[in-house]
């Protein structure tokens, strides 16, 4: 006879990982809302976030800081690209890599919009301790690097 589950047996996502997941859900829709009126997603606005604020960008690096898929970023690019907003050029020394730089159309738009970035930080964050939060930046970027770095394929063996 099977036993019937419980609440005991119901698990506690309310773990730092469940907290950080729903911190990140509700604020990428939180940043897709406050961008929809400029007909921006929240990838689109971290590339000209880069390019108006670091300058011209090889493409396959925002692969990594982004940690997308070329594919991805590629779909992104070509939006982006076809709205005027940003401009893609050979790079001199290898003319397969692509350098990204903002365009006077992309300017105009980026002083237009707003930072949700900093908006939602205010929002989540208002009245927080500093030193809290930088301990809790600190073991989530400890916990990510280990995560990373951890060589999961030979835990399988």
């Amino acid at each position: 006879m099977s036993k019937k589950p419980t609440n005991n047996n119901v698990h506690n996502h309310d773990t730092v990982g469940g907290c950080a997941k729903r911190l990140y859900l509700a604020s990428r829709a939180v940043m897709d809302m406050l961008l929809r009126p400029y007909g921006l997603g929240s990838t689109q606005w971290y590339v000209l976030y880069q390019l108006a604020n670091v300058g011209p960008t090889m493409q396959r690096d925002l692969v990594k800081m982004f940690n997308i898929e070329r594919a991805t970023l590629s779909g992104v690019v070509t939006t982006l690209l076809r709205k005027g907003l940003i401009a893609q050029t050979p790079d001199v020394d290898d003319q397969r890599q692509r350098i990204l730089r903002i365009t006077r159309a992309g300017e105009k738009l980026w002083q237009a919009l707003p930072n949700p970035v900093e908006m939602i930080l205010d929002v989540a964050f208002k009245g927080a301790d500093p030193a809290e939060m930088e301990i809790a930046r600190k073991v989530l970027q400890a916990a990510t690097k280990r995560l990373n770095e951890h060589d999961w394929e030979g835990e399988s063996q």
